[in-house]
């Protein structure tokens, strides 16, 4: 599949779409935890499955005899994954993806024992518990056929854990806020600071480099998230983008950015078809000769060139020419690909080449 998409003129751009606050964002925190209540699909008595059951069994008083193995094809042992966002509080709840670190087949029907879910400092903050939404499942038969349907191994616990802890957040300290861009780009942090001054006062913000602006606040909070939110909302024209082509290898979709232009330069696109094909003939002697029939090959070879066709650019051709030729040429997803490396290598694509 090829697709093709336009660019669009630079327009008018929520700034809280292309920008955020210093300090407003997430933190990753992750966790151990054991999944019990599966049906036969577990981990099947994995040695550190083993001492998790143990563990959890000796904090809820009970002593299960050495060198007992306690049969866990009903419990598996799991990772967590959580989010932790900007200004959570204790109290709040958080989604957590569990995904099963062992061999357990399936986490169907499984219920979460409380897990304690860190950060990258070693500190808890987050408790997980619950029941598993898995949206795969997956059957075996005893001849060792199987059918999988998307991932039965790793679910979700919608609201499954619960904030313990607040993350310190920079955004009330300092003599500025820092406003950071999605994407850097000078004259995108130009104007970003030029809309700034307009809306609040000249000398208020400032561009520090390609993504970060810089804005004069008052130390109170309450100041700050009102500036903040008035900053969120203005509407600046941000810069184009670089010209740019990205190229899926795996798919076959090509998208060309509006910017892209092509220096003087001719394409040629053609194919060579030959054809071999082998005929048997059988040959007759004649009567009362004493001859054998015998069997001759016959080879037919045949070459099918199509007519050339040549896409003409001239200087600075734009995305529509490009594409106008692109399709008078009739070019297969897989040619497409090797016209514009081939464009690329002979210096006449004036954008960026990204394969993904």
């Amino acid at each position: 599949m090829t697709a093709i998409f336009f660019g669009t003129p630079a327009h008018a751009d929520r700034v809280k779409d292309i920008a955020r606050f210093e300090g407003l964002r997430a933190n990753a925190i992750t966790g151990y935890g054991l999944v019990v209540g599966l049906s036969g699909t577990g981990d099947d008595n994995l040695d550190y499955t083993v001492q998790s059951m143990k563990s959890t069994a000796a904090r809820l008083g009970v002593a299960l005899p050495e060198g007992v193995a306690p049969g866990l094809k009903n419990a598996a042992a799991v990772m967590l994954t959580a989010e932790l966002p900007a200004f959570a509080k204790p109290g709040q709840r958080l989604d957590v993806t569990v995904s099963a670190l062992g061999k357990a087949k399936s986490l169907r029907g499984g219920t979460l024992l409380m897990a304690p879910m860190q950060g990258a400092d070693g500190e808890v903050y987050a408790l997980a518990q619950g029941s598993l939404a898995v949206g795969g499942f997956g059957v075996e038969g005893r001849d060792g056929s199987k059918l999988v349907v998307n991932t039965p191994s790793s679910g979700r616990i919608p609201s499954g854990a619960t904030v313990e802890r607040a993350v310190a957040n920079p955004f009330g300290g300092g003599a500025a806020m820092l406003l950071d861009l999605n994407d850097a780009d000078f004259s995108t942090a130009k104007a970003l600071a030029a809309a700034i001054d307009t809306a609040i006062g000249p000398g208020t913000a400032t561009a520090v480099d390609a993504v970060t602006v810089a804005i004069k606040v008052g130390a109170g909070m309450a100041e700050r998230i009102d500036l903040a939110s008035r900053i969120e909302n203005l509407d600046i024209a941000a810069a184009a983008p670089p010209a740019r082509v990205v190229i899926n290898a795996r798919t076959g979709t090509v998208v060309i950015g509006a910017k892209v232009r092509i220096l003087p330069t001719a394409i040629a696109h053609g194919n060579l078809t030959i054809r071999v094909t082998e005929d048997a003939q059988v040959s007759e002697p004649a009567p009362l000769s004493n001859g054998k029939t015998t069997v001759t090959p016959h080879s037919s070879v045949s070459a099918d060139v199509p007519v050339a066709r040549v896409a003409l650019f001239a200087p600075g051709a734009s995305l529509a020419e490009l594409v106008k030729a692109i399709n008078a040429l009739g070019v297969a997803p897989g040619d497409l690909v090797a016209i514009l490396e081939a464009l690329k290598q002979a210096g006449a694509l004036r954008a960026e080449l990204v394969v993904i």
